[in-house]
């Protein structure tokens, strides 16, 4: 016996990251999922376990604490004033809202009613990216120079309101900002539009931090490569995180001066040794809802994703989209 209140549990969305958050929400301890919502077509979801209604309002009469909302994009803003406004704590999946002025309602309406809001930016729950986050805090790469984000693949049939600037690039910008410390100053970005449909499926983006660290953001849903890669370069070497197995390895700047003259040549630096660290690789998802469980119980607030961060990254997003269309370099702030 643990002599912890139950926390009773909503989810809203039953798609294919709905019934992940499901599969996670019933096993962990001292939380029930109590019911969830998906108008579409609730008979379907049967293996959910779990009493599936039509309406938030329902959900709502049905007395929980907490309540993930995993529905498509366009929706993020009504579902989440309905529950601000019910102080009911929720976990928004990225991206808080489809446009700025949407994210900036959400977040004002759980701050006016005193109700703890996050954003399900998922990447920030990675193990490699956690412990090149820890890493980068003690110096291990000096200065640091750049980040480089590589986010491809096959197009998924199940997003049909977002391109990849809203969809996919909003993991490249939040994690990015998130492992440097720093905020987006200014991006620039091309687009192509490739499959036939209204939204963009490649966007090609450099920008530059606060801190003046230049990055690049290359994401497309055109390539049957699969590929999560983050790479940050600094003064004493590199680390490339790969989000998919969760492995983070560092290649060192070498020492050994080189004696073949064409290499002794090149005046940068010289290769050295690579490490893959060994780490810890508990699922992101399960870190996630334990967070945001943790937070509601009042244990732990500080390593939520918060809603003006979601903000923050919905804006440089729209920003990334207006360089696409006017062709300029466009300040992110």
């Amino acid at each position: 016996m643990t002599g912890r209140r139950t926390l009773r549990a909503g989810l809203i969305g039953l798609g294919a990251m709905g019934r992940n958050h499901a599969r996670v929400l019933q096993s962990l301890p001292d939380v029930e999922l109590v019911a969830a919502v998906d108008p579409r077509d609730p008979p379907q979801h049967p293996a959910m376990r779990v009493e599936v209604l039509n309406t938030t309002r329902e959900l709502i009469d049905c007395g929980v604490d907490l309540c993930v909302v995993a529905t498509p994009t366009s929706t993020h803003e009504a579902i989440g004033l309905e529950l601000a406004e019910a102080g009911i704590a929720a976990l928004i999946e990225k991206p808080l809202a489809h446009d700025s002025k949407a994210a900036q309602t959400i977040a004002e309406a759980f701050m006016r009613n005193g109700v703890i809001g996050c954003v399900g930016h998922i990447e920030r729950y990675n193990p490699a990216l956690q412990d090149m986050r820890r890493r980068l805090a003690l110096g291990e790469l000096g200065t640091v120079y750049q980040v480089i984000t590589r986010r491809q693949g096959p197009f998924p049939a199940r997003i049909a309101d977002a391109g990849v600037v809203l969809d996919l690039a909003t993991h490249d910008i939040d994690l990015t900002a998130w492992v440097t410390q720093s905020a987006y100053r200014s991006v620039s970005a091309r687009v192509a539009h490739k499959s036939g449909r209204a939204h963009e499926d490649l966007v090609s983006a450099v920008g530059t931090l606060e801190n003046g660290i230049v990055v690049t953001h290359l994401v497309n849903w055109l390539s049957p490569l699969k590929e999560r890669v983050t790479t940050v370069t600094g003064e004493l070497g590199c680390f490339v995180a790969d989000t998919i197995t969760a492995d983070l390895t560092f290649y060192k700047n070498g020492t050994q001066v080189a004696q073949w003259d064409r290499v002794a040549s090149f005046r940068g630096v010289t290769e050295g040794d690579m490490i893959r660290y060994a780490i810890p690789k508990p699922e992101p998802l399960m870190t996630e809802l334990s967070n945001f469980v943790a937070a509601v119980r009042g244990e732990e607030e500080s390593s939520l994703v918060t809603l003006e961060d979601g903000l923050a990254t919905v804006r440089v997003a729209e920003a990334l989209r207006e360089s696409a269309t006017t062709g300029r370099t466009v300040e992110a702030a």
